[in-house]
Parts: C-alpha cells; structure tokens; sequence
C-alpha cells in the first residue's frame, strides 16, 4: 500500500503497525476493548445530556465524502477524566452563554486506516473544493492525515464554540474556517483571519487550556488532555 512520495512501497498497515509517511514503520499497541465500558471510556452525554454533538463521521459532511468506517452511531466517547474535564469546561462557559459543539471524540483505529485508503486514492477528489482546495491530496499526509491517531486513544477531541441566546438558541462562533479545513488558515495563530474570527479561536483555545487540554496548533479545533490516561494505546470498538 502506497503511503507518500517517496515512501517504502512494501511497507504494509496492519492493525498493530502503522507506517509514517516517510516509510518508517511505528508500533500501534491495540486494545481489546470491545466497548468504550471495556476501555474506560463514557458517553459525554452522560455527563452533559444536552451536550450539542455534529459528530461528521458518523454521516458524508466530511472531508472522506462518505460515512468513516467505525461510525455507527453520532456519540461522543471519552476516557472519563477526559470527560469530566470536559464537563467543567462547558460549565464554564455557559456562565458566559457560550457552549461547546462537538465535531469528533474517540475515533476508532479502523476509521484511521479507512482515512489512510482515501488519501491514497489520488483518483478521489470529489471533496477537494471544500475542504482541501490549495492543496495536493498526497500533501495531507504527515500534518493532516496520518495512520496513527490521537483521537484513538479517547483523549484528543475536535470542537468549537457557541454563542447562546436566552431562549436556548446557539449559532456557532466565525472561527474563519469550518471544521476539518486543510490549509495553513486552520492555523491556530493564522495571520490570514481577522481579528474576530482570531479572538473567537483564543476564546476557545483558553477555556480549554483552563481544564487541561492542548490545542494542535495546525487545527484551531483539535484538543487533547493532558496527560493522556492510555498514551500507548489505540482502541478500535466501533461508535455505537
């Protein structure tokens, strides 16, 4: 299976090897947890009930163009810690009428491979126009797209943020991208957004880094909580 330019044409992904972009291969230690109950791991809705959840993977309003394989259900799982730090961060900001909406939590190790396969079909481009559009495929792997996850371990979570009215409706902030955006924009500290849209990132960025979670600065809306209950481990029981 080809990875990159230039990288090892016999290198292979396997469910406990993966192989970086440069045709190196590195150890993906995978859990047999069957469930999240088996990995530690909770629905935030059962912490949050009405926690606002656009879970794309689970549907086609992604950058794949097609529902991710594992994606059987919209749900948001978390090691707890994780969760209950999330938790906080959302009674936080409903103090000041903000809210969280969640785009990706745990994402299972079978949905990584199923993002490494479509980045190697260079024939593929239906979805370029929106979510990749100054870019070559084969340029999102590495700092995009790589066949090895933090999202995987339970503890890295993709989000923005919502300004709510009193009569409960939220509309999302303008971050100056949408989610899953692939271009130096997405930056966290991009110079190319203006002040607003910048603001409305830093407010995130900040809420989060209050209860122990660290901003990916190429994606303004990747998060991951430090430090990570099972930094060694991928999990790959499906979303259900």
């Amino acid at each position: 299976m080809m990875l990159a330019r230039g990288a090892t044409l016999a290198c292979v992904l396997l469910a406990i090897a993966a192989c970086t972009s440069n045709g190196r291969e590195s150890t993906v230690n995978v859990s047999p947890a069957a469930n999240a109950a088996d990995a530690g791991m909770v629905d935030i809705q059962a912490l949050v009930p009405d926690m606002r959840l656009e879970i794309r993977y689970a549907g086609s309003d992604n950058f794949v163009g097609a529902p991710v394989e594992g994606y059987e259900a919209g749900k948001c799982f978390l090691h707890r810690d994780v969760a209950e730090a999330l938790q906080r961060v959302e009674q936080d900001l409903r103090r000041e009428n903000l809210r969280l909406k969640i785009f990706d939590c745990y994402r299972p190790r079978r949905a990584v491979l199923h993002f490494m396969r479509w980045v190697e079909d260079v024939r593929d481009v239906r979805t370029k126009p929106d979510y990749y559009p100054d870019l070559d495929k084969q340029e999102l792997l590495g700092g995009y797209i790589s066949p090895t996850s933090g999202h995987s371990r339970g503890a890295t979570l993709d989000l923005t943020l919502m300004r709510c009215a009193a009569d409960g409706r939220c509309e999302p902030l303008d971050m100056g991208t949408g989610f899953d955006f692939f271009g130096s924009i997405a930056n966290t500290d991009s110079p190319l957004v203006d002040a607003t849209q910048r603001a409305n990132r830093h407010r995130l960025r900040e809420a989060m880094q209050r209860h122990g979670f660290e901003n990916y600065p190429m994606e303004w809306w990747h998060f991951t909580f430090k430090p990570e209950p099972t930094p060694d481990m991928a999990y790959d029981f499906p979303v259900r």
